[in-house]
């Protein structure tokens, strides 16, 4: 994962209370990645 995008998705990671920068910080590319798609991306089963 680019820097850009990593620092984006930290950002928006960040806005969210149950995360705060330090965690966030020290979480893999992986696990920045899984919580990106937790908590953002929609899924067909959001919309039903």
């Amino acid at each position: 994962m680019s820097q850009v995008v990593r620092e984006n998705m930290m950002e928006r990671l960040s806005d969210l209370a149950a995360l705060d920068k330090e965690e966030i910080f020290n979480m893999t590319d992986a696990e920045i990645e899984y919580y990106h798609w937790l908590y953002f991306e929609e899924s067909v089963y959001d919309l039903m």
